[in-house]
């Protein structure tokens, strides 16, 4: 327990004052946290990063990173993301063929879906930071997915009795996952109060609700992936958390879906 509260304070030390500065800082810690992301998630395939099929996706999700504000940069060479994305595929295809099948195709649609799977979520890390009042949007989405987490982990422990998905995470209950969202609205209820959110409190709580059920549900997604790996933590990078994916599964879903439902 000790090991993690430093963890926890070091983390926060280095990461909420980057947070808060935003501009360059912030993306280049983005794109550093993602990259360790892909990192996690390729290993558990054992595809390593500093491979063929490794630097390809990592090429691929840096360009998918690319703020909107900066896009300037790749229409002026008249490609798209997508044209980039196209690229991979073929690229990807054709390592196929040069390994002799050794990289198959399933390894393919992995490395795709993993770089699709990271690169989505951090890519709107730095949408929703970039955007008017972002600060305030990016801190009310940390603070609910702590308060989903810290409340179905406490309201789970005293009241909990029925198993939310025990195939997939053993330890979390129905009744944690309904005290999740309940803390998680009381937050977004004092955001709507103190912060300029720009929004009706009724819609807040709505898609507040919304938000942490899709938070608890890329949990479950990240804890299916390491279940299918046989991986006990993403990673080890954060003593005593595990790695970067175990930090950020939830805000993986958040941040697009505050897009999605126009939070924002």
């Amino acid at each position: 327990m000790k090991q993690r509260i430093l963890t926890a304070v070091v983390a926060a030390a280095i990461f909420l004052p980057i947070v808060i500065i935003g501009g360059g800082p912030f993306v280049l810690m983005v794109y550093c946290l993602a990259s360790v992301g892909l990192y996690e998630v390729l290993k558990m395939r054992e595809i390593k990063l500093w491979s063929v099929p490794g630097m390809i996706s990592l090429g691929l999700l840096w360009i998918f990173l690319i703020p909107n504000e900066q896009l300037k940069i790749i229409e002026g060479l008249n490609y798209t993301k997508i044209d980039f994305t196209v690229l991979a595929v073929l690229l990807f295809l054709s390592y196929t063929v040069l390994t002799k099948n050794r990289f198959s195709f399933e390894d393919v649609a992995f490395s795709i879906m993993a770089t699709l799977y990271v690169g989505i979520g951090f890519f709107y890390f730095i949408e929703t930071r970039g955007a008017t009042n972002g600060l305030t949007y990016v801190v009310y989405s940390l603070f609910i997915i702590w308060a989903t987490d810290s409340g179905a982990y406490f309201i789970g422990r005293a009241f909990g009795k029925n198993k939310l998905w025990p195939e997939i995470s053993p330890n979390k209950t129905r009744e944690g996952s309904v005290g999740g969202v309940i803390c998680a609205l009381i937050v977004a209820a004092l955001f709507g109060y103190f912060a300029d959110m720009n929004t009706n409190l009724m819609i807040l709580l709505v898609i507040t609700a919304v938000l942490s059920i899709f938070g608890q549900i890329g949990d479950l997604v990240e804890s299916a992936l390491k279940r299918h790996y046989a991986v006990k933590d993403s990673g080890r990078i954060l003593p005593g958390h595990g790695g970067i994916l175990d930090r950020f599964d939830s805000l993986l879903f958040v941040w697009p879906l505050m897009h999605l439902l126009h939070l924002l």
